[in-house]
């Protein structure tokens, strides 16, 4: 028993699933690299918020470091 544990056929609990070909793995990258849509393995519409969140951000930590700084006084009402 102790000798056949490194053998796939050992468990028959788990199925072993056959390896994919070394041709299947280069295909599917030069699908995505073709397609060249797929930076961060995201879409165009996820990327246009990703980068909308970021330009708020930015805009609101620098509001944010102009009113501590006093380069900005907010008006009293």
């Amino acid at each position: 028993m102790i000798d056949n544990l490194r053998t796939p056929d050992s468990n028959p609990d788990r199925p072993s699933a056959p390896l994919p070909k070394a041709e299947e793995i280069y295909n599917s990258s030069d699908e995505q690299e073709e397609n060249g849509n797929n930076f961060l393995g995201m879409t165009a519409p996820q990327r246009f918020v990703i980068v909308m969140l970021l330009f708020f951000l930015v805009c609101v930590l620098g509001s944010f470091a102009l009113i501590l700084t006093e380069k900005v006084v907010l008006p009293l009402f």
